[in-house]
């Protein structure tokens, strides 16, 4: 298996489906398609889309194409405690989209985002704070 690190200042140049910024929640947050999963993982397509169903990435449209953030990954795999953090808020009753908004806005209980706690090894107390919102 062959892990790729992420550079989100490149982009592959392609209107459809290449490394692009969008304005929500954050200005300059990059956002990947699943062809920038497919390069950075070095994982095939459907590996790539088992990370989706096992819940280990998570997505939302945006233009019409399936992106997640790149703050969901560290050196081309999943961040490891974002599968059972996913599962907590879903559980939660959030959707797709409003787990992933949690997660990338500050949280003022933890002082950061989520998922840069999640990043920091910080899992006990993100999943403490997911699970007072159920």
């Amino acid at each position: 298996m062959r892990w790729g690190a992420i550079d989100p200042s490149v982009s592959d140049g392609c209107d459809s489906g290449g490394v692009t910024e969008e304005s929500a929640p954050t200005a300059d947050r990059v956002w990947l398609s699943l062809p920038d999963l497919v390069e950075i993982t070095g994982e095939p397509l459907g590996r790539v889309r088992r990370l989706f169903d096992e819940k280990h990435l998570i997505g939302t449209r945006r233009d019409g194409t399936l992106r997640v953030p790149s703050d969901f990954l560290i050196d081309g795999r999943p961040v490891g405690s974002l599968r059972g953090t996913i599962i907590v808020l879903q559980d939660a009753g959030f959707s797709d989209d409003e787990t992933i908004d949690w997660l990338l806005e500050p949280e003022e209980s933890i002082g950061v985002a989520p998922i840069e706690a999640l990043r920091a090894g910080r899992k006990s107390e993100v999943r403490r704070v997911a699970q007072a919102l159920a």
